[in-house]
């Protein structure tokens, strides 16, 4: 049996319960894209990460200590490294260049070499490149994954979390190539979620190569890195949200221009979507 949606809504105003599936389609976004709480931090933290967060766009070898004398010298706050080594964590941003081995990575988790250096990536789901960032909103923050197809810049899916699980990623990582077919390659850092089996397994089990980008190369990522960098400057500073699904709904805003309304003098002025054809599903 099936609902309509005003049906739907009329048993919700009648006490029935929804499943999570049919409430994320009412509201226009995918399941794992499903409005979570965002995570928490004082107000003055949460202006600590903003600020470590765009310095961190521009100057991405900033490590703890640097960012720590930053934050005194420049914007006046009185806060130690330890304070900043933990927003720093929790933000998921690391200085980078090669540093010392502070932490073992966990057991059984395979690292693949960088495949995409010299290569010449000349047509659609050649390659495709996925990272994780942070998202500051008025009162909270989320963690945002996209996917992006280097060769014509199309961001083929996104989802905004509050955690950074290697099950959230997977599952991202999947209705991607639901919605558009598996690509040759996917790159993505050597983060634990994307190191972890289930995620990798993913891959593989569609015939996708991995590539892991280089320990302490800034540039091996570059094209999801300067999508960041366009969201935020364009988007995420200028229009903070205040929830969870007020954030879904902007950012979807943004992502939809991105791809279907803003030429890339790289592709001859054209539109990431104008340019893109999803692979055989």
């Amino acid at each position: 049996m099936s609902f309509s949606v005003a049906d739907r809504r009329m048993m919700v105003g009648k006490g029935e319960c929804m499943c999570i599936s049919e409430q994320c389609s009412l509201l226009g976004i995918h399941r794992s894209g499903f409005y979570y709480v965002p995570s928490g931090e004082s107000e003055v933290n949460l202006e600590l990460m903003e600020l470590v967060d765009r310095f961190f766009l521009e100057h991405p070898h900033t490590g703890v200590v640097a960012m720590c004398a930053y934050l005194c010298l420049r914007e006046g706050y009185a806060v130690n490294v330890k304070r900043i080594r933990r927003l720093m964590r929790l933000m998921g941003l690391m200085a980078v260049y090669p540093g010392k081995r502070l932490s073992i990575p966990d057991k059984g988790h395979r690292k693949y070499p960088y495949l995409l250096r010299d290569m010449v990536i000349n047509r659609n789901n050649q390659v495709w490149e996925t990272d994780i960032t942070y998202i500051p909103m008025k009162k909270g923050f989320m963690y945002m994954m996209a996917v992006i197809d280097v060769h014509s810049r199309y961001i083929v899916h996104w989802s905004v979390s509050n955690t950074m699980d290697a099950a959230w990623c997977t599952r991202v990582i999947r209705e991607a190539f639901e919605l558009c077919g598996a690509p040759d390659i996917v790159n993505t850092d050597q983060g634990s979620q994307y190191t972890a089996y289930e995620f990798q397994e993913a891959l593989s089990g569609n015939g996708v190569q991995i590539s892991m980008d280089g320990k302490g190369r800034a540039l091996d990522n570059i094209f999801i890195e300067r999508f960041w960098r366009s969201l935020k400057y364009e988007h995420v500073y200028l229009k903070p949200a205040m929830e969870g699904l007020e954030l879904y709904r902007g950012l979807q805003v943004y992502i939809d221009f991105y791809n279907t309304g803003r030429g890339h003098e790289s592709l001859d002025h054209r539109t990431p979507g104008g340019s893109y054809t999803p692979a055989a599903a």
